[in-house]
């Protein structure tokens, strides 16, 4: 049986965050690997419409490139339309009957958890970890095993408009994606 942790987004632009974050939890809690998951259309958010979804996994792949704990699964861009963990888990599940599944959230999602499409059956079917993001509450009534990491602000939409208001991007992204979004012109104005 694998530990799977499971770090799901639009990753719309993958950045050092989503790393930081993959690497505390693999480490922290002995996972097998992490697997980065970008959603097709997300239920809580909107997604640029200029940026493919091919644009994101290629992002993503230069992002994780030459870590073997990292991964990319595809399951949510292969199947189209809104993407619910709650579905999304029950595939893997069945997919992967043999593997333990750990989903990773942030604080922002731990206090949105609520709302979830069907919390509290998706809470019998996998382990939820959540880390401390600034300005959010990590509090919840639902079981959560909590990782520190470094604290640090950083989001793809700030990174996007950075990018709109022609501003520095450098450090926050890993350099191929820098190029990528350069040479592609994306989030440009």
């Amino acid at each position: 049986m694998k530990r799977i942790g499971i770090l799901g987004g639009t990753f719309d632009p993958p950045h050092i965050g989503h790393l930081i974050v993959a690497n505390e939890v693999l480490n922290a809690l002995d996972l097998d690997e992490i697997r980065f998951m970008p959603n097709h259309v997300p239920p809580h958010k909107q997604k640029t419409l200029d940026v493919t979804d091919e644009d994101r996994l290629t992002m993503l792949a230069y992002a994780i490139e030459g870590n073997d704990c990292f991964s990319i699964e595809k399951i949510e861009i292969e199947r189209q339309g809104t993407s619910y963990t709650y579905e999304t888990i029950q595939d893997l599940r069945q997919r992967e009957h043999e593997n333990e599944f750990h989903f990773i959230i942030g604080a922002d999602m731990i206090e949105y958890l609520p709302m979830w499409h069907k919390i509290d059956e998706l809470m019998k079917l996998i382990h939820f970890i959540g880390v401390k993001r600034p300005t959010y509450n990590e509090k919840t009534d639902y079981p959560i095993t909590m990782v520190d990491i470094p604290e640090m602000f950083i989001s793809s939409s700030d990174i996007r408009e950075r990018i709109k208001k022609g501003r520095t991007i450098k450090y926050l992204l890993p350099e191929r994606v820098i190029h990528y979004i350069e040479e592609n012109d994306l989030y440009a104005p």
